[in-house]
Order: structure tokens, then C-alpha cells, then sequence
């Protein structure tokens, strides 16, 4: 067990352990100082201490029996970037854990498990789709170095969304496995992609959509332009997958209806939040929805919820 702070819990309070993890997915190295927060819902700092552990036990939290037990961990260090989750439910007599992932300041994307030989053994599917309309496979390998080596971040971007979006289940299959073919010009982007997809996948997402895992968007042609239907994720409160189609644009691939499909993947669940601290600030700044964020983002909601590790074959390191 990791450092233990505070004191021993009582039948009104209850524990929180806090898991550090870095870039690689694995845990912070021993001895990093890190400076905990840790507010309730009332936004009252309980905790504010440094720790060189990437386990911490923060004991005796008060437990309200109302919004107060909403609470909040920040986590930060110097030279990373700093992490944070809320909101946490504190019950009394029992440990709640989060895991959070910190990102060093200056990292960069780590593809070693993502060259083109080690991706068609170990993630066939996402070769397959990467390969699709390449002429041969020495071409097809030097497309795919050359989008390694000058668009980095789009690739980040693809990995991203193929790796959530195979964790996704559908009524049958995953939404993955309905995309034919990605669009290769500069639409290949660092926030998305477009790309053709089978158009029965617009019937599993309305299923799905029924049975509570998506979520339709009213206007989607407001955010996407062009679009004419668009669902999102509804599983984490943050980076959910968004799936938006133009059904104006169809193509036969492999003798199967397509149309165009624009997946992405949103900071915010909520749409108003999403607009103003995403789509807004994008605006302002001239910038796009950075891969290395939603990589945090995700990695910490998948652990939060309990399922699957996101595992994109690629890393983040100093």
C-alpha cells in the first residue's frame, strides 16, 4: 500500500487512494513529488500535502449524506502536466480509488509498438483500414511511415479513435468494424478523420441509442459541417466517441453501401461545455482537439468506470 495521509476513518468518513500513472500507462516512478489537492463538494481543500509515492491512502474525508461528498482530486508536479478528476463519490467506511494519469510537460508521441510490422500482427483490424486503397503493400508502408514522421499528432488522433471505438459494442459488432476505407487528404487531422463506413451502421448506433449507450445530437451540421446525423457516446463523463454521418456522400466499397462517416472524440459530455471551453477556445486560439489530451482524458475515464484499458499502440514519454 502507498503512503497513508490523514486521519483514521471513523463511521462518517471515508478513504480516498490515489493511483499515479504516467504516459506509459505504467505508474509514476517512486520518489516523484507530487503535490495533492483534495476538495469536497463544497470547495473546501481538505488535503494539500506532497507525497512521493504513486499510491496515496487519504484518510477520514467527511461523508455529508448530500452534495458535499461530490468531491475533487487534483494532482500536479513539476514537469508534468497537471491531472485531475470529479466528481468522486465519498461513502463512509470504504475506500473509493481513482487512477490519473500525468503527462510530462514536453512529451512526445512514442510509436515504437506502432511500426508498420508490429501494428499488422498485433491490431490487424486498424492495418487493414489504414492499408485500404493502397497500391501495393511497399506503398502502402511508405504512406504510413511518412504519415509517422510528418503528421504525428493525426496519427495519435486515428489511434485514438480506432482503439475506442473497438471497445465500443454494438447490437453486432463494433463500430469499427463497419468503417471501409479512411479518406487520405487533409481531412486527416489531429482531431478526427472521415472515412466511408458501411450504412448499417447508422442502424445499430439508432439501437443502441435506445438501449442508453448513445446520445443524437440536434444540428449536427452546426459543429460538422455538411452533416446530416450525428450520436455521441454517453458511457464516461469525459472523451466520448462521436460518430457523425453525410449521408449525402455514398460509395460502393467491397460491394457495400457506404457513407461518409466523422468520427471524433469530444473533451465534455455536455454540449454546452464542450462549445465553450473546446469549440470556442479552438476558435480563439486557432488550434484543434489535442491527441495527447484525449489519450489522458480517456485513459483515466476507461479506469474510472471499471472496463478495459484504453491501450492505443502508442505512448507518451519525456
Amino acid at each position: 500500500m502507498g503512503t497513508a495521509a490523514g486521519p483514521l476513518p471513523t463511521p462518517n468518513t471515508g478513504s480516498l487512494m490515489v493511483n499515479l500513472f504516467d504516459g506509459t500507462r505504467r505508474a509514476l516512478a517512486a520518489g516523484t513529488q507530487v503535490l495533492v489537492r483534495v476538495l469536497d463538494g463544497n470547495q473546501n481543500e481538505l488535503v494539500g500535502d506532497f507525497y512521493k509515492q504513486p499510491s496515496i491512502l487519504v484518510r477520514g474525508l467527511p461523508f455529508y449524506g448530500n452534495f458535499g461528498d461530490n468531491y475533487t482530486v487534483v494532482v500536479s508536479a513539476d514537469g508534468y502536466i497537471q491531472a485531475g478528476f470529479t466528481p468522486l463519490k465519498i461513502s463512509p467506511n470504504s475506500v473509493q480509488h481513482i487512477d490519473l494519469m500525468l503527462l510530462p510537460e514536453n512529451g512526445t508521441f512514442n510509436f515504437r509498438d506502432a511500426l508498420w510490422p508490429t501494428l499488422k500482427q498485433i491490431h490487424p483490424q486498424f492495418a487493414t483500414l489504414l492499408a485500404h486503397g493502397g497500391a501495393d503493400d511497399s506503398a502502402i508502408e511508405d504512406r504510413y511511415n511518412q504519415l509517422m514522421e510528418n503528421k504525428f499528432g493525426s496519427l495519435a488522433s486515428f489511434f485514438n479513435l480506432a482503439t475506442a471505438m473497438a471497445a465500443i459494442n454494438l447490437p453486432v459488432g463494433t463500430p469499427l468494424d463497419y468503417i471501409k476505407e479512411v479518406i487520405w487528404d487533409d481531412s486527416f487531422a489531429q482531431d478526427r478523420f472521415f472515412g466511408y463506413a458501411d450504412r448499417r451502421l447508422i442502424d445499430q448506433i439508432k439501437i443502441a441509442t435506445q438501449q442508453g449507450e448513445f446520445a443524437p445530437e440536434i444540428d449536427p451540421w452546426i459543429f460538422h459541417h455538411g452533416a446530416t446525423s450525428s450520436w455521441k457516446q454517453i458511457q464516461f463523463g469525459e472523451a466520448n466517441v462521436q460518430l457523425t454521418f453525410h449521408e449525402g456522400d455514398t460509395r460502393q466499397l467491397d460491394g457495400v453501401d457506404c457513407v461518409e462517416i466523422e468520427p471524433d472524440i469530444d473533451y465534455y459530455k455536455d454540449v454546452g461545455a464542450h462549445f465553450l471551453l473546446e469549440v470556442l477556445v479552438n476558435a480563439v486560439s486557432n488550434t484543434l482537439t489535442d491527441p495527447k489530451q484525449v489519450y489522458v482524458l480517456r485513459w483515466n475515464a476507461g479506469r474510472h468506470a471499471g472496463v478495459a484499458d484504453f491501450d492505443p499502440p502508442y505512448t507518451i514519454t519525456a
